[in-house]
């Protein structure tokens, strides 16, 4: 090596490293109007951004734009600092926006006897497909502390009678604040939230439910399904809210089955559906990629 290239060489070594950008996320929804992409676009170009994915969908029934655009550049900037920036552009088109970073978001995850719906999501977040960090498991049933535990998450057993319902409940809101959990899921948690805990959880609480949206509700589903003779097994999953099983839908789940199919056979295949059906609808969330409108969703894949 010549001494050119022993200085060259030490230079670079002393050089500042590049400053890795940042990934951020805007979503959008507002009434359709002309100039909401250019000002958008126009916003994030003086700022230096680049964009990274773009997806907007113009629904010409309700006559509204709901829009997400992933960019990248300076990691001075914060989404408090953008969303500050941003607010006059709103007030201009009336939108309802939200910037996001490249956090994660942390989840809670809820659930009663029925595992295979926490199984997968803690075999996707070890495997760093899910797109959220778990960071606690409740329940209330011991059944499943030695899966949560061997996957190094709390468990918290929290028992839930008619009487002490409302402890319970406010308990729960006190995990989400202990653990700073941005979504709760409930993962089969055979329990119904009362009204004011819905409200509490608003945008922000995810159920799977074990068919398409109404049907087969109440205990022993498959077998309801069997007596039916259905073709399709499915799954729903959905934003909770106080009117039971009837939040707007993220995902839902098909698998086609026959007359062959007993009880037990819809029973797993249902759960197949379910463990799915979910963990897109958690990964979807937890990449800002679902938006809500009104009683229905857009979801961005």
């Amino acid at each position: 090596m010549t001494l050119m290239q022993t200085e060259a060489t030490a230079a670079a070594l002393a050089a500042p490293a590049t400053e890795q950008a940042q990934k951020f996320v805007l979503t959008l929804s507002c009434a359709e109007q002309a100039g909401i992409v250019q000002a958008v676009t126009t916003f994030l170009f003086e700022r230096g951004f680049n964009i990274d994915e773009h997806q907007q969908f113009d629904d010409s029934l309700r006559q509204t734009l709901h829009l997400r655009t992933a960019f990248s550049g300076s990691p001075d900037l914060t989404p408090e600092t953008l969303a500050a920036e941003f607010a006059p552009v709103a007030d201009r088109f009336g939108m309802k926006f939200s910037f996001h970073d490249q956090t994660q978001q942390r989840v809670l995850v809820m659930v009663s006897k029925f595992g295979h719906c926490l199984n997968d999501l803690i075999f996707r977040w070890r495997g760093g497909t899910l797109g959220g960090e778990l960071v606690a498991v409740v329940s209330n049933h011991e059944t499943h502390r030695a899966m949560a535990e061997a996957a190094g998450l709390p468990f918290i057993y929290l028992p839930v009678t008619p009487e002490t319902k409302a402890d319970a409940e406010a308990k729960l809101l006190d995990l989400v604040d202990e653990y700073q959990a941005d979504l709760v899921v409930l993962a089969r948690y055979m329990q119904v939230l009362s009204d004011d805990l819905c409200r509490a959880l608003e945008g922000r609480a995810i159920n799977i439910h074990h068919s398409f949206l109404p049907g087969f509700k109440g205990a022993r589903p498959y077998h309801q399904a069997y007596d039916r003779g259905v073709k399709l097994v499915g799954a729903t999953a959905h934003y909770v809210t106080a009117d039971l099983d009837e939040g707007p839908i993220i995902e839902q789940e098909v698998i086609r089955v026959d007359h062959t199919y007993g009880p037990a056979q819809l029973s797993t295949v249902g759960q197949d559906a379910e463990a799915l059906a979910l963990s897109r609808a958690v990964r979807w969330h937890c990449q800002h990629r679902v938006l809500l409108d009104d009683t229905s969703t857009v979801v961005f894949r």
